[in-house]
C-alpha cells in the first residue's frame, strides 16, 4: 500500500518596508509562526540584519522598494514586485506590517490569489497624526482600498490601540480584527532598574527623529521648566528618517544640543542603558502612532511616561497612573507637568512602578504571539490548511 505523502508546511511571508524594522519590533511574530511550524519568508528592503531573520530560521527575499508617501503612482511597482515574490515563493498567507506595506501587499496578493492576509497597521502615521484636508482625503482613500483588500480571500487586521480601526473605517469589535498590546516586550530583558542617582529631573526621549513624534516640543517645554529655576534635562535618541517628508535635520538636532539642559544623543544599542540614567520617558507625540514600543520598553524598566493624549499612549497610560497625558501640542502644559514632577520625583517612583505591572500583566511579547498565533490557526484553517 503507498503511503500518503505529507502535506508541503503552510508558507507564511512577512512583508516589511525595512529588514532592521522587523528584527527590532516583530521578531514575536516569526517566532509565533515557527512554533506553528510555518514555513518563513520575510520579504523586504534588506540592510544590515537580515542575518538575524536567517538565524531564528526566515528566509529573506530582497524587496527593491521607496519608502514615502502613498500616492497611487508610488505604490504601483511595489504591488507588481510583491504579487510576482507572491506566485514565485508559492505563498499561502501573508502577514503584512504598518499601513504602506499593508496596502502594496494586501492588493499585491489579492493580484496574486493569496487566500489568507493578516494586515497589521503599526499606526497611521502623518495620515493619521497630519489633521489637514488633504489627509482626511488620504484617510478615506485608504479606507477605499481596504475594502478591495477585503473584498477576496480571508482577511484579519491587526491594530495596536483601539481608536485605530475607526480611523480606517473599521470596528475594533469585528471578528475580523484584533488588538494587540503594540510588538510587545519581554519583561526578563527589560527589567526594573533602580532610579538614578542625583536631584535633578532626567528625561529621555527615544525615537526616530521626525516632526510627528514632537521632539521640538519636548525641547520647548524643558527649556521652560529650565527658565522657571528646574534642575530638568533633555536626552534626545535616535536618528533622522530621510525616508519620512517630516524628518527633523541633523543641523535642527545639533542646535537644540546647544541649548542649555538639551543633548541629542543619536541612536543607541541598548536602551537599558538610557533608563538606566533617566528618570522619566518622555514622548509629547502628534499622533499617528500604534502603540509606541519605546514606551513599553520604558515601563518595563520601571519607568513613567510622559506623553500626549493619543490613540494607543493613551491605551497604555492612564494619567497619573503610569504616567501623565497632556494635551497634544501643548509646550505650556507640557512644561507645567514637568516642573512639578521636578519637586515631586517619590511620585515618578511610584508611576514606575505602576507602569512595569501594567507591562507585565499585558503588555508582554508571549501575550502578543499567543494572540497572533490565535490568528494564524483560523486563518489557516478559512483556508483548509489547519495548524
Amino acid at each position: 500500500m503507498m503511503m500518503k505523502l505529507a502535506q508541503a508546511r503552510v508558507r507564511i511571508a512577512f512583508i516589511v518596508t525595512e529588514d532592521w524594522f522587523f528584527v527590532s519590533h516583530f521578531l514575536p511574530m516569526l517566532r509565533a509562526a515557527k512554533e506553528l511550524d510555518l514555513d518563513v519568508v520575510v520579504v523586504t528592503r534588506v540592510g544590515k540584519h537580515a542575518h538575524v531573520i536567517e538565524n531564528l530560521g526566515g528566509r529573506v527575499v530582497p524587496l527593491d522598494i521607496e519608502r514615502g508617501h502613498l500616492g497611487f503612482l508610488s505604490i504601483g511597482s511595489s504591488i507588481a514586485q510583491i504579487a510576482q515574490t507572491l506566485r514565485r515563493e508559492k505563498i499561502d498567507l501573508i502577514h503584512c506590517i504598518a499601513l504602506r506595506c499593508v496596502v502594496t501587499g494586501g492588493l499585491a496578493a489579492t493580484l496574486a490569489g493569496v487566500k489568507g492576509k493578516v494586515l497589521a497597521i503599526t499606526g497611521g502615521g502623518l495620515i493619521a497624526a497630519d489633521r489637514s484636508a488633504k489627509a482626511a482625503v488620504g484617510r478615506v482613500a485608504l479606507t477605499s482600498l481596504f475594502r478591495v483588500i477585503r473584498s477576496r480571500g480571508y482577511n484579519h487586521f491587526l491594530f495596536e490601540n483601539v481608536s485605530d480601526p475607526h480611523t480606517f473605517g473599521l470596528d475594533a469589535a469585528d471578528p475580523g480584527v484584533t488588538v494587540l498590546g503594540g510588538a510587545g516586550v519581554d519583561p526578563d530583558y527589560y527589567s526594573p532598574l533602580p532610579s538614578p542617582w542625583g536631584d535633578g529631573l532626567r528625561l529621555a526621549m527615544v525615537g526616530r527623529m521626525v516632526w510627528s513624534k514632537g521632539a521640538d516640543v519636548a525641547v520647548k517645554a524643558v527649556s521652560m521648566a529650565r527658565e522657571r529655576g528646574h534642575d530638568v534635562s533633555l536626552s534626545l535618541f535616535g536618528l533622522p528618517d530621510p525616508s519620512n517628508p517630516r524628518s527633523l535635520s541633523v543641523q535642527t538636532l545639533r542646535e537644540w544640543s546647544d541649548l542649555s539642559g538639551i543633548e541629542w544623543r543619536g541612536s543607541t544599542s541598548d536602551v537599558r542603558q538610557v533608563w538606566a540614567e533617566h528618570d522619566l520617558c518622555c514622548m509629547p507625540t502628534r499622533g499617528g502612532e500604534g502603540l509606541p514600543r519605546s514606551i513599553l520598553e520604558a515601563a518595563a524598566c520601571g519607568r513613567p511616561i510622559l506623553t500626549t493624549n493619543v490613540p494607543g499612549c493613551r491605551d497604555f497610560v492612564r494619567d497619573g497612573r503610569e504616567g501623565w497625558l497632556v494635551p497634544v501640542d501643548d509646550a505650556a502644559a507640557l512644561a507645567e507637568r514637568i516642573c512639578a514632577l521636578a519637586l515631586d520625583k517619590a511620585s515618578i517612583v511610584v508611576a514606575g512602578a505602576t507602569a512595569r505591572q501594567r507591562v507585565v500583566e499585558g503588555f508582554t511579547e508571549a501575550r502578543v504571539m499567543k494572540q497572533v498565533q490565535d490568528v494564524y490557526r483560523n486563518i489557516c484553517s478559512a483556508i483548509g490548511r489547519p495548524r
